[in-house]
Formats: C-alpha cells, structure tokens, sequence
C-alpha cells in the first residue's frame, strides 16, 4: 500500500480505561427531524426487505438519547401492519454521518419468531395474523373500562387512561436442545429460551390511578377479540448555600436567589421541565392518593434545615426543611453522578429537569418514582425514618433513566432487572457522594452494599446486594421459579452479580461472599471496581437492553458491552462472565486464558479472526493481511489493512461462518480503527461497507457503512447480534472503496462471532 499522504500517527491500542470517561456520552441530542426518523425507518425496512421481508413489517422511532461522543442511540419499535408489537425492538447506534455503529435487536414479530415446540426440534414460525384476528372486537373504552373493573373499580384517575391496540406476544419458555434431559434444580439460565406461544390483538391499558390514599398504577394487557385479561404489572416503582442534612452532616446544596431570600431550583443542572431547573418542592402533607407536588421551597437565608428527623410539626422551618434538604443533596448527586462519570445528563440523558417534591402524606413510609410527570415524591416514614436518603433517591432517580431508555417491563425477570438497574444506581450514587461527588470516576469505596439501611429504624436493610437472601425472600441466584417473584425480590440474583463484578467473591463456602457456582479457578473470582463495574452496566442498559430483556438476554448483553469497551478477552470480560455464573446464569470460566469463551459453551466461528494465521480463512483481496509498517495492530502483529492507497480503488475481505439453528446468542464483533487525509465534513468519499452475503454472493443485509467523515483515534470495538440468521451460512464481506485522492484508511483486527 502506497500512501499518497503522511499517515496520522500510527493507530494505539484500544485507550486506558479512565480516558473512556471523556468520551462516553456526548451533548444532548437534538430531537429527531420528522425526516431524520423517517429516514433511520427507510434505512432499517430497507434492511428488513433485504431479508424478504414485505412492506408489513416497519418500525416507530419511541426515543433518540446521546451515546459516546458524536454518536447517538435510537430505541425502534418493530411494528406489523402498522401495529406495535410489544417488547418487540431495535436499539440502534449511530454515528454523526448517520452510520450504524451497532443494533441490538429482540424480534418477536409474526413470521419471524420461533414458535414454542417440542424442546430438540427446529421451531417452524409462528403463523402470520390474517386480517380478520388483527380487527378488533372491541374498543378503546371498553377495554379502559375492564381493566379498571379488575384492578380498581372505587379508584380515582390521577392521569388519564390509555389504551394503545397492539399485537401481544404470549411468550413460553422452553428448554434448549442440550438441556431436555437436565433435572430441572441443575438448570441453568441459559438452558431455557422464550419464544412466542401465539400472538394476541390486545389492548395496552395503562391506568394511573388512586384509591384509599394509594396509586395504584398498572399496565394491563385486555384482548382486543374478547376483553379477556391476559396479563398485568403494576407501573409504580417504588422502595419498599449550605444545608443540614439528615444522613451526611453539612453538605453542599445548589439554590437560586430570589428577591426576598433563596429557592431550592437548581439552575446549574437540567433545564426545562414542570420549574425550569432541578427543584425541591413542598408536598405539604398532599394526599398519596392524588399527591400534590406543592411550590418550590423558598428560605430567607441559604442556611437549610436543622439535620433532625421531621417532628410532625412545620414543613417549612428548619425542621421542615431538612427532608428537602436531603431531597436536593441527593438529586445533585445522582446527576452528577451520572453526568461527570458516564456523560449521561439528567435522567432521559437530554438534559431534561427533573424534580422531587418532600412530605408527601401523614408518617408515609414510600417514597416513588412517577414517569408521568417524571418526578418523585418521599415521604416522612413511619416504620422508616425519611425516606430520602441517598442510595434511595439515586434508586428512584435510576428508574427515570430505565424509564427513558430500556423501559424494561415491570414484570418478571425484565422487572427484576428494572429493580436491579435502581439498587446499583442508588449504590454507585452513594459512593460518588460519600468521597465528595466530583471526579470522573466512581469511587472504589463510600456505598455500604445495602439498600435502605439509613432510612431503617432497626438498622436492618431492605435488600442486601452481596447475599440477598438474608431478607428472606430475595434468592442468591437464577431459577425457573425467579420469574414469578415479585420484582423487588427478581432483582436479587442480579445485584450479587453487581457486586461480584464490582467487589470479587470468596473461596469460603461459610462466606457471605461465596458462590457454589464458581468452579473453576480461581475459587474466588476478582472484582474490577465499582467504576468499570458501572460503566458496562450503563452501556448495556443504554445501548443494548430491550424491554423485554431477561436474565439470560442480560448477561449476553453485558458481556457485549464489557467486550466493546475493553477488548473481547479482557479481564472485565471474564469477570463478567465469572459474575453471571456466579448466580447460575451461564458457565464458570477461568480467569487466566479465560479468553471470552463460556466454559466450552461459546464457540468461535471465525478462522483466523485476529489475521495471526495470514490469509488462512480469508478470502477475497488477501495482501490487505500482514504485519504493515505505518499502522499497528489491535492485538499481536498482524492486521488487515484496506484503503490507505489515495487512488481509486476497491479491496475486500470474506469469510463463510455457519450460524447454529440452536444457538442462543451470535455476536459479531470486530477492532475498527479509521484515519483519514480527507478534509471534507459532508462527503464520504471512501467507504467500508460490512455486510452479510449468501453463498451465491447475494447480499442478506448490510450491518454498517463506515467512512472518512468516521475518524477515531485508536480502535474501536464494533459488535453487531447476527442471531436474527440462525440457522444460515452467511458470507462475512468488509468491502473498502476508495476515490481517486486522499487516503482513508480501513485498518481491521480481531474478528470474532462468538455463538452460544
């Protein structure tokens, strides 16, 4: 390859893990155009027709979030005849060309599902919905009507119902080939998988009420052919100048100025929203049953709060003033948290206000997370003493962000790991606020691993996140009966596995720290940190999660997450995978040479991926591979290097790999690094095309286009999930076009489809 330019320097390994922090999320992103989303929606139906698939099959952009610098996240709705399929959607990332970058995917539409089936046997697809099963025989106010008869007929509506007609996917859970003969106590998450049962035309009833100075919010699921309930869940998330705080002393607490004294609005994070800024607001003692957020708390000085629990007297003297001062402290922490480790603003990531209002009820022992106004309220506790301790308003504030992201369904394990998302969040909030809440990190210190437990009269926590069934009902690790526990006691297993990733186990089987699932070597399995730690889980969460997400979709999903952003074999990797197995969700692995495989599970099907062997497995322009001087490789000495030339030319790379009927996950990932002499900012003179092709050389879908409008210093770690072509031998193609001037450069390594 001759360069017509000086290269840039040469290409670094993947980046130290503190300089991710700087790039991790970007600004805000600007709502999406009308044509901007139609245009997102004509790229993935066109992929989709690239399939067979017809002009039934769409997709309906729900939310558009920031993601790493220049690059932005996209959650689509699949859709069939026009209508929603539920828990049926594309997370898609792009760049600021509009290139994807990654897609994550759970498809449950019609025809492309497999149907549940005798365990073994190739499931066939479900049957497509003929026009008479998707007209509905009901309407919109008689299915409101039966969804409030069955969960609150003496309620009041605090917002008005909804009912969306969609299609419902009932699922089933059936066991994999490998697993038909397992006793069902020696199962493992990865054992099963959900497929659809059949496809119900239903009504999405979502209901917003009160009763008896309770909410009572629910989603329910009504049959659009008879009015039949088929499913339900409640929607309420909840946990069962200078300011004197309650829990933490004198702390810190940003206020605005007003003509006549001080206000706790927060000008300086968030903007818009019901007050303009992040705000404290009075309650008042407003009723639970329609609780009122009240106004903003005002002071004649910027001297808040007396640091005792509240008397029942004033809400608004010092004593008044404390729960609001531990409301503030807490909702600045939980921003900044976010904001100055990950890049993420506020809880939609949009920057969007948010605000908590103090003293709801008489003695009330909640405190909750409202995504209809996208707020909280905390009571004064009875049982509990004020419930606004830190760890439980970074819980709350969590179920904004899953609210604004994954939505995961509040329901089974997708409700566990809702739960879950809120207790890590609330612990990694607690430990940046406890070492001073600044810094790009998260702290490896300051949080206690259990939740509630300054809010607790009897020094007991409500949740222990190292060994979670010391409550009682929380189990340690995944079963087939996890999906029937209420979410709170679902969310469990996956905050042991939080806090093994984060923490590390013990060898002692007498140790609350041990798992009898780790049984390869080392015994006791080594923890990364708090700071890596949280950062994969928000990746994951962001970026990958769907609503539907369940413990096994999850660990996949994490690992991807710890691979793009470390390496495919990197310790965080392994120590992702060790922390799943640890609650019986996937296989043990050693963590010397564990190498991103499962224990013999994964199995790699890609020949030569890190280019080591030269050309074996490869195909197409095969001098692209060597050990070039000029670039440097992701991992070991050599590489594939396309373009680089600054003439017109055109160079290919391909391999044929098989993906297993059986599999349960198949995840492409490859190291990218571009760097290029064009100037230009709105042309992609060069380009990468990666797509997947028949064994005719008959293109199946392309995954993504890269171009010199893409720089990036070093490599970056692309992944892409092919399990949507189970079943096939696909072609995996990196074409490369290059104009006539100015180089751009391709610069490949480490090409991986692990399927499991």
């Amino acid at each position: 390859m001759n360069l017509r330019t000086a290269l840039l320097t040469a290409c670094l390994a993947l980046a130290a893990w503190p300089a991710l922090a700087a790039q991790l999320m970007s600004a805000p992103v600007a709502v999406a155009t009308p044509q901007e989303s139609a245009g997102l929606v004509a790229r993935l139906t066109a992929l989709d027709a690239r399939q067979g698939l017809t002009n039934d099959y769409s997709f309906r952009i729900s939310s558009q979030h920031p993601g790493v610098t220049g690059q932005k996240i996209t959650r689509a709705q699949h859709t069939y005849k026009g209508l929603r399929v539920l828990g049926s959607e594309s997370v898609v990332v792009t760049n600021a060309a509009g290139d994807i970058v990654s897609v994550s995917v759970a498809d449950r539409r019609p025809g492309l599902t497999p149907q549940a089936t005798t365990p073994g046997a190739p499931p066939p697809a479900p049957p497509l919905p003929t026009a008479a099963e998707l007209t509905p025989a009901i309407g919109t106010d008689e299915a409101i009507r039966i969804a409030v008869q069955a969960i609150a007929p003496g309620g009041t509506h605090r917002w008005p119902p909804t009912a969306e007609l969609l299609i419902y996917p009932v699922m089933k859970t059936v066991r994999t080939a490998a697993a038909g003969d397992k006793p069902e106590e020696q199962l493992n998450a990865l054992d099963l998988q959900e497929v659809v049962d059949r496809y119900e035309l239903s009504y999405l009833v979502q209901l917003r009420m009160a009763q008896d100075s309770k909410l009572i919010y629910y989603d329910v699921v009504v049959s659009a052919r008879d009015g039949t309930i088929i499913a339900r869940w409640p929607a309420l998330q909840t946990v069962v100048g200078s300011g004197n705080s309650q829990y933490n002393g004198v702390v810190p607490i940003s206020t605005s100025a007003t003509a006549t004294g001080f206000q706790m609005l927060d000008s300086a994070r968030g903007s818009g929203g019901k007050f303009g800024g992040m705000a404290i607001t009075n309650a008042d003692h407003s009723s639970p049953n329609n609780p009122d957020p009240g106004t903003i708390y005002t002071n004649s000085s910027n001297t808040w709060g007396d640091g005792q629990q509240y008397n029942g007297g004033s809400t608004t003297n010092a004593n008044g003033q404390t729960a609001a001062v531990n409301a503030l402290w807490g909702l600045m922490n939980t921003y900044d948290t976010n904001r100055n480790v990950l890049g993420w603003q506020s809880l939609d990531g949009n920057n969007t206000a948010t605000y908590i209002a103090a003293h709801v009820g008489t003695a009330y022992d909640n405190a909750f997370y409202d995504d209809s106004c996208r707020c909280m309220y905390i009571g004064d506790g009875n049982s509990f003493t004020s419930l606004g301790a830190i760890d439980v308003i970074g819980h709350e504030m969590s179920h904004g962000v899953t609210a604004a992201t994954a939505d995961l369904i509040y329901s089974g394990e997708s409700g566990g790991l809702n739960e879950s998302n809120s207790d890590i969040g609330g612990e990694m909030v607690e430990a940046y606020a406890r070492n001073g809440g600044t810094g790009s990190v998260v702290p490896a210190t300051g949080n206690d691993w259990m939740m509630g437990k300054e809010i607790s009269r009897s020094g007991e926590p409500l949740r222990w996140m190292y060994k979670p069934h010391k409550d009682g009902s929380s189990p340690d690790a995944w079963s087939t009966s996890l999906k029937n526990l209420d979410v709170h006691y679902s969310s469990g297993p996956n905050n042991r596995m939080f806090y093994f990733l984060s923490q590390g186990s013990k060898a002692d089987p007498a140790s609350d720290y041990y798992s009898a699932y780790l049984t390869r070597t080392p015994a006791a399995m080594t923890g990364i940190g708090n700071d890596k730690a949280y950062r994969i889980w928000f990746k994951a969460l962001t970026t990958k999660f769907t609503s539907a997400t369940n413990y096994a979709d999850a660990r996949n999903k994490v690992l991807q997450a710890a691979q793009e952003l470390y390496g495919t074999a990197s310790k965080e990797a392994v120590a992702v995978q060790r922390a799943y197995a640890a609650i019986n969700v996937g296989a043990d692995i050693d963590e010397e040479g564990g190498g991103g495989g499962d224990g013999g599970e994964a199995v790699e099907r890609v020949v030569n991926g890190g280019f080591e062997n030269g050309v074996t497995g490869w195909g197409g322009t095969t001098g692209v591979i060597g050990a070039h001087s000029g670039q440097s490789a992701y991992e070991g000495a050599r590489f594939a290097w396309l373009g680089g030339n600054g003439r017109r030319s055109t160079e290919t790379l391909t391999q044929q790999v098989q993906i297993p009927a059986t599999a349960s996950s198949a995840q492409l990932s490859f190291a990218l690094h571009i760097d290029s002499a064009e100037t230009t900012r709105c042309t992609a003179y060069d380009t990468l095309v990666v797509a997947l092709r028949s064994a005719s050389g008959a293109a199946i879908a392309t995954l993504a286009t890269y171009s010199n409008l893409t720089p990036a210093d070093g490599y970056q770690i692309r992944s892409f999930d092919l399990l949507p072509y189970k079943g096939q031998t696909v072609t995996l193609s990196f074409a490369m076009r290059e104009d006539r001037s100015k180089q751009t450069s391709f610069v490949l390594d480490k090409v991986s489809l692990l399927t499991r």
